[in-house]
């Protein structure tokens, strides 16, 4: 920290040299300090502020098993969907589903396993500080106000919350109350939300499948500008929107009007 020079060896050393620091200095010369009260504060200050400058510098939140960023992605063998800002695993006896929005939008994907299903979807977050627990607080807040319960919980992703949330009866009478669980991670610039229904709500074993799906979700933010808690674009897997085009085609080519056409991919619609 300090400067330190040579000088001649004064009238007071003894024969032979002397140890400084734990090094053996001849016996003509010393090493002293070089700085003077004023000049070792100044230097002490600087050293002070880098120290406080590094350790302020913001710590990503740590992600160990995923979901993924795309810069740091594993390589590995597992198969994913490519939605635009989403790489969506596709496990063994799961039927994924792109949601798409009365625009046309897509704004989600859904993962069904059985009785219980995951939606996820991402958003854009501040560059130095993750905000999922603050979302979550205003989901909370969101279904108390409108008679749904909301318990926060530590989950398997981390913060989450155990909800009972109002929703339409089957029957179109009346109003049922539907288990949730909303979970979330926060990630460089983006937080992932993951919103796990039917069995995935309640029932641990039928969880463990769709949430292992949800740490293989690889998040592709992007450099583009984006405000805060915007959602990231998503658009439809190459190979549908191609498949989607080639039913329009038969359709115009068929001879017969009243013909019916094959089934394409099934895509649901979020209303």
């Amino acid at each position: 920290m300090f400067g330190r020079r040579k000088r001649a060896k004064d009238e007071t050393a003894g024969p032979g040299g002397a140890q400084v620091d734990g090094t053996h200095v001849d016996a003509d010369e010393e090493f002293v300090d070089d700085l003077d009260e004023h000049d070792r504060t100044y230097e002490d200050g600087l050293l002070l502020a880098e120290i406080e400058a590094q350790e302020s510098q913001p710590v990503p939140p740590p992600r160990p098993q995923g979901p993924w960023d795309a810069a740091d992605a594993p390589q590995d063998e597992v198969a994913r969907i490519d939605l635009g800002g989403l790489l969506v695993p596709v496990p063994a006896d799961t039927e994924v589903r792109v949601d798409v929005s009365p625009e046309g939008a897509v704004v989600a994907a859904t993962l069904v396993q059985g009785e219980g299903a995951v939606q996820v979807n991402a958003f854009a977050a501040p560059r130095s500080e993750g905000i999922w627990s603050e979302v979550l607080d205003e989901i909370a807040e969101s279904l108390r106000s409108t008679g749904g319960e909301a318990e926060r919980v530590d989950g398997p992703h981390g913060p989450e919350l155990r909800a009972n949330v109002p929703t339409p009866a089957p029957d179109g009478q009346g109003v049922v109350m539907a288990p949730a669980r909303f979970a979330g991670v926060d990630g460089p610039r983006w937080f992932l939300r993951a919103l796990y229904t039917g069995t995935a709500a309640t029932d641990a074993a039928a969880a463990a499948g769709l949430e292992a799906a949800v740490r293989n979700v690889v998040v592709v933010r992007g450099s583009d500008p984006m405000a805060v808690r915007d959602a990231l674009p998503l658009r439809l897997p190459l190979d549908a929107t191609q498949a989607l085009a080639d039913v329009a085609a038969e359709d115009e080519d068929a001879g017969d009007p009243l013909a019916l056409a094959e089934r394409g991919p099934e895509i649901t619609e979020t209303r």
